[in-house]
């Protein structure tokens, strides 16, 4: 498995985008973004997805390039239509719209349909934490995706459907970034190409047994994701459920549906942003969030559980690892990766 620095593969990522003609802020928007995933330790949403976003460009599936289109606007709503552009660069263009609304009026949501994939969601929490922002954020695969399949059910229904919350604190902020099925559709995908079991509870085949087989969801027959939450999946699967219809519904896109191909192409995403300033104050909000982190981490631990961690500590943690160690890239992933670059004729880092 080799592995490579941030900056290398960050360079790696960009001039591959731009030899197909992505512009270059927006090259360097979306690769930053990728690495970014892979320092936090998300391979399913770092580099693996280069090629995939090439590939999607190379057959005019996403259009580099492609403008942010509002469809309605008010003092605290934005509903956009991403044109199929590449979904970091049109999800940090809705935000730079929705900021300022938040700073004036308290609160500002927005929607986008018809949106490359948006990325980890996390890193969208965490920009706007900068602000002292608290931020709700969903997407949908746009009627596509459907992976997950509904306690009892044998077959794909919805798709893994992330929901993502965060609050800042007066240090980190606490940021959840999670789908609402038993694992990441991308954290199958890499252990596909890694050519590795999937994770016991992950998947059911097509019969509706469990199986470690990741090939299960590329390869018919094909088997499906299960909800998160165990022997309590219909919780997992009803929060799915729920977050496909408002991220459809609101943005004017789709609702997972079998008239869409199922393999992925975007999202459908709702964002909301809360001004702590204009409820009960800035300086109570953090005040607050301190002091709930800071007593969460105090609580005493049972034998062998090491230390209280909280969401977005593993995130930190493998960041600081990986800036120093460097980002290893699993051989089925570099493989794509370097069959792009030569097709590109863009060299590859040592």
């Amino acid at each position: 498995m080799p592995t490579f620095s941030p900056a290398a593969l960050t360079q790696l990522s960009q001039t591959l985008f731009e030899a197909v003609g992505v512009p270059t802020t927006d090259a360097a928007t979306v690769a930053r973004s990728l690495v970014d995933a892979n320092l936090c330790g998300h391979d399913s949403h770092g580099v693996m997805r280069v090629p995939q976003y090439l590939d999607f460009i190379r057959k005019g599936t996403y259009k580099a390039g492609a403008p942010l289109t509002v469809l309605s606007e008010t003092p605290a709503v934005v509903a956009a239509d991403a044109g199929w552009g590449l979904g970091q660069v049109q999800t940090y263009r809705l935000l730079d719209k929705l900021v300022p609304k938040a700073k004036a009026l308290g609160i500002a949501a927005g929607t986008l349909r018809n949106c490359g994939h948006t990325g980890r969601l996390g890193e969208y929490a965490e920009f706007v934490a900068k602000e002292n922002f608290a931020l709700f954020a969903a997407v949908n695969s746009h009627g596509s995706g459907r992976r997950v399949a509904p306690p009892g059910g044998t077959e794909g229904r919805i798709s893994t459907n992330p929901i993502c919350m965060g609050t800042p604190t007066s240090t980190d902020p606490v940021v959840i970034d999670f789908g609402t099925s038993s694992v990441a559709e991308g954290k199958v995908r890499a252990q596909f190409q890694k050519k590795e079991p999937a994770g016991e509870g992950w998947l059911i085949d097509h019969t509706g047994q469990p199986t470690t087989d990741p090939s299960v969801l590329y390869n018919e027959p094909r088997g499906a994701l299960l909800p998160f939450g165990g022997t309590q999946a219909y919780k997992g699967f009803g929060l799915g459920l729920l977050l496909d219809l408002l991220c459809g519904g609101l943005s004017g896109g789709a609702c997972s549906n079998p008239t869409f191909p199922l393999a992925g192409q975007g999202n459908a995403a709702v964002f909301v942003l809360f001004n702590p300033a204009l409820f009960g104050g800035v300086e109570h909000f953090l005040k607050e969030t301190d002091g709930l982190t800071a007593y969460v981490r105090s609580c005493p631990t049972a034998a062998g559980a090491g230390t209280i961690t909280l969401p977005g500590d593993p995130e930190r943690t493998a960041k600081g690892k990986r800036t120093k160690d460097g980002i290893p890239v699993p051989d089925g992933t570099w493989e794509l990766i370097a069959k792009s670059a030569a097709e590109l004729k863009v060299p590859l880092p040592a």
